[in-house]
């Protein structure tokens, strides 16, 4: 169930919200708990039975390791509950694409190829898969109790605002929200989530929709009659509906889940204003990127080298390199571009988005030897940069083949008359128009103020009036596209 759908808005929403709101405290967590069961079981009635399956599994095998003074059994326990997650990750995901490989080379010397059937990929398992990861990890390492309940476990799990696509939320800084996030339920937070949530939804139905349909349209021509501008309107406009798509769709979660007390942390912004493709995968996808850094880009480094030169552990996602040692630094260079491979193969099992990571992680590297200093003296400018490089890099994203993307990324660098019949209209100019315009929005000072206030800052009375309006605007635009439209498509379901 896509939340940019007329199932979700009109029905499921409508009689979630009536009878949380109608219950009593005590019994909010089990609305949510049945609620969430509904929603996933919804999309893929076959594969909710595997979550629940799992979680029981993982309750139960945490608090036994929780409970025990005994090293080895913890490490143990700790091995089966990642064992089980990972390994049916891989299952899903993955399987299909290792055996594939291992039979093309397998090829080469004249063996014979495995067989293996396909398997259907369950909506949201990599999202899933990290925070049952982040539960176990976390209580291992002491940074919290485990749930005394198994309800409440579950609930934390399959909380749908979050399920299918995030925030991904680290259990450490959300276990306490499960037993008070009800005392956070005010008519001030509940507003604001409304607005943010209308705001999500018109990212998403107005703006990436109209992006994606273009795209599309574009990326489905043989890329060898393709013109160069084509190529650049069909590049642009993924980018564009990525953006719009993914960050819509955190907007609607983060206002979900305030509307319920929750408080998620935010996953986007404005990462194309950024300077850099540093900082830019800090504002972009933010939990994804803490989640990487603290739980594999750290253990990485701790574990390989011990040295107390480095700075492991920062609030931001990536520093400068420090130490003197050339040898560590060429290590920890290895280690980012490490990470941006594994950030690729998270997104999907195909070989284009392996090469999307390792592109990114190529220019993270350049950026932190040298490049970063150049970027700098560009100031705002840097913005540019930063979403050319993106830009380029999605055609992987979208592609998935090498020689398919190599062959359309040629013709976006040699000039090429059209030869197609694609031709961007007055619609899609517009819309093209707010694209861009809402992108770099933030790249002026009176769009941060704007930003900050209509995001975090108090609301008087004017405002609430306002930002009324403009969601019941929004609403109604967003709905009537909706119903009219059968392109209504949510990337990251795959992922």
């Amino acid at each position: 169930m896509v939340f940019s759908s007329i199932v979700f808005l009109f029905y499921f929403l409508p009689l979630f919200f009536l009878f949380y709101y109608l219950a009593d405290k005590k019994y909010k967590n089990a609305v949510i708990l049945i609620g969430s069961i509904f929603f996933y079981s919804w999309g893929a009635p076959r594969f909710i039975f595997v979550i629940l399956g799992t979680t029981v599994v993982d309750f139960y095998v945490v608090r036994k390791m929780a409970s025990s003074t005994q090293k080895a059994l913890r490490t143990a326990l700790l091995c089966l509950s990642l064992s089980i997650n990972l390994g049916l990750l891989f299952y899903f995901k993955y399987s299909y694409f290792t055996v594939e490989n291992i039979n093309h080379v397998s090829a080469l010397f004249g063996i014979k190829s495995i067989v293996w059937v396909k398997v259907i990929l369950p909506l949201g398992i990599s999202f899933y898969t990290f925070e049952t990861l982040t539960y176990v990890i976390d209580v291992y390492n002491e940074l919290h109790e485990p749930l005394k309940k198994f309800w409440d476990y579950q609930m934390y799990i399959i909380l749908f605002p979050k399920l299918i696509a995030g925030p991904i939320i680290r259990y450490n800084d959300f276990a306490d929200q499960i037993y008070d996030h009800a005392d956070h339920e005010t008519s001030e937070n509940s507003l604001r989530g409304l607005y943010r949530f209308g705001i999500g939804l018109g990212k998403k139905a107005l703006i990436a929709n109209a992006m994606g349909a273009a795209a599309d349209t574009i990326f489905d021509i043989p890329y060898e009659h393709l013109g160069t501008a084509t190529a650049w309107f069909g590049a642009i406009s993924y980018t564009f509906q990525m953006y719009f798509d993914f960050s819509g769709y955190s907007d609607m979660a983060i206002g979900l889940g305030l509307m319920m007390g929750f408080r998620f942390p935010e996953n986007f912004n404005n990462p194309f204003c950024a300077r850099s493709l540093t900082e830019f995968w800090q504002k972009w996808h933010i939990t994804l990127g803490k989640w990487l850094y603290s739980y594999l880009f750290v253990p990485m480094g701790i574990q390989l080298y011990h040295s107390r030169r480095l700075n492991w552990i920062h609030e931001h996602l990536y520093l400068p390199v420090v130490g003197r040692d050339s040898d560590t630094k060429l290590r920890v260079y290895f280690n980012l571009w490490f990470l941006f491979v594994v950030c690729g193969l998270w997104h999907g099992a195909a070989w284009g988005f392996i090469i999307w990571g390792a592109y990114h992680g190529v220019f993270i590297v350049l950026e932190q030897m040298f490049l970063g200093k150049w970027l700098q003296k560009l100031g705002k400018f840097a913005a540019l940069y930063t979403f050319i490089v993106v830009t380029i890099g999605l055609v992987f994203f979208k592609i998935e083949y090498f020689h398919p993307a190599l062959g359309f990324l040629k013709k976006m660098f040699t000039l090429n008359a059209d030869t197609n019949s694609w031709k961007p209209d007055n619609i899609y100019f517009t819309t093209l128009a707010f694209a861009i315009f809402f992108t770099f929005f933030a790249l002026s000072k009176l769009g941060e103020r704007i930003q900050q206030k209509i995001f975090y800052a108090n609301y008087s009375l004017r405002l609430h009036y306002l930002m009324a309006s403009i969601f019941v605007v929004l609403f109604i635009m967003s709905a009537a596209r909706i119903s009219t439209a059968s392109f209504n498509p949510f990337i990251y379901f795959r992922f």
